[in-house]
């Protein structure tokens, strides 16, 4: 009798260990219970839940495929038709309209995704005003670094020297800028040079010759104003201290400037010529210089035009074959070195200078003597007889 009832117990005990290796779930909550040494449950989750997954993992393919679109957007060169056109951005214009702009140019496809590369890397205060090109093709993101950067348009006009007011209108006048029309106008505005010459009616002489970056939004007033404070930065405080060294105020030595970047065709002999002007107003000589007669007949109304001895008559006070001493004001627009040369003429006793006929590089013949003159002269009239002789 034991020994049955001791098979009976190992027989039940086996058998509980094989239930226990079976997941047992209760009824009414649906928890599974799971007895020591058991595996877990393999059972499909609910469909609700499985739902949700597919949900959200469609949401998340979209949203790397929104993110990769976005990228490839900013990334990738797009053809416009606006290349040749030049894009004005105001200043103060805020990053959302500027992108709104470039978009209905069709520099950009949309201003989405360039507003959130903008939000992201915080650049969005960081785009310039000014006047814009955008080749075609180009990229978006390389269009906002262009804003970035303040890669305006720039253009460049050069003036030379000896030019007058009424030659520098009319090359601004040219000029695809604002108000060029009214250069001439401009150059009239004599209280951008009040301090340095209370006598000026206009910006005649202080018009520095000089190369001179514009865009498009530039005004013709802006261009003048920057040829005025080139002239400042030129003409510094220890030449207006050298000025009245020499007894001259800043208008007489910029008038005296004028006549020389006038009369010199060689940088050399500038300080030569400025001796000459030096000497005869010592004595108290008229100056005779030609440019000066020509100016006077400018102001008249007769343009473009070589000088008659009838002219050398004209009653005008910047006529100096009759008027004595300095004309009333500069003629021209002298550059730096016509400048230095009226404040450091060379020391000579040199009192005429007339053209030497027999070069053909504008160099003069420079004489002490109305004696000296009047040969150089004669030597002038023989070479132009002879290069005016018609050959046979």
């Amino acid at each position: 009798m034991k020994i049955s009832r001791d098979v009976s117990l190992r027989a039940a005990w086996r058998a509980l260990c094989a239930l226990g290796r079976l997941s047992v779930w209760t009824s009414r909550a649906q928890t599974p219970i799971r007895i020591a040494g058991s595996p877990r449950s393999r059972r499909r989750p609910p469909r609700r839940v499985r739902w949700r997954r597919r949900v959200l993992g469609l949401m998340l393919v979209f949203a790397i495929g929104g993110i990769g679109a976005a990228v490839l957007s900013l990334v990738m060169p797009r053809e416009h038709a606006a290349a040749a056109r030049v894009i004005t951005i105001a200043p103060g214009t805020e990053a959302r309209r500027i992108l709104h702009r470039l978009a209905e140019e069709g520099i950009i496809a949309h201003p989405l995704p360039v507003l959130a590369y903008l939000a992201l890397t915080r650049q969005g205060a960081h785009l310039k005003a000014g006047d814009y090109r955008f080749p075609s093709p180009i990229s978006p993101l390389e269009a906002i670094r262009r804003l970035i950067r303040g890669e305006v348009v720039t253009e460049k006009i050069t003036i030379p020297e000896g030019l007058n007011r009424f030659e520098i209108a009319e090359l601004i006048a040219r000029l695809p800028i604002r108000d060029a029309d009214r250069a001439l106008e401009f150059t009239e505005d004599v209280s951008l040079i009040r301090d340095l010459d209370p006598q000026a009616d206009s910006l005649e002489g202080y018009l520095f010759p000089d190369t001179y970056m514009y865009t498009p939004s530039t005004s013709a007033r802006e261009l003048i104003a920057r040829m005025v404070r080139r002239f400042r930065e030129v003409f510094t405080e220890e030449d207006r201290a050298r000025a009245r060294a020499l007894g001259f105020t800043v208008r007489e030595i910029v008038t005296l400037a004028s006549l020389i970047e006038k009369e010199a065709k060689l940088a050399e002999e500038r300080p030569l010529i400025s001796s000459v002007f030096h000497n005869r107003l010592r004595r108290g000589m008229r100056l005779e210089c030609d440019p000066t007669v020509l100016y006077a007949a400018l102001l008249e109304g007769e343009e473009d035009r070589i000088i008659h001895r009838s002219d050398l008559a004209r009653p005008s006070p910047y006529n100096t074959y009759l008027s004595p001493g300095l004309p009333p004001g500069p003629i021209a627009s002298p550059g730096r070195e016509a400048l230095r040369a009226a404040l450091y003429p060379a020391s000579t006793d040199y009192l005429y200078f007339v053209v030497d006929g027999t070069r053909q590089d504008g160099a003069h013949r420079f004489a002490r003597t109305w004696a000296e003159h009047q040969a150089n002269v004669a030597i002038y009239r023989r070479a132009q007889a002879r290069f005016s002789r018609p050959s046979p």
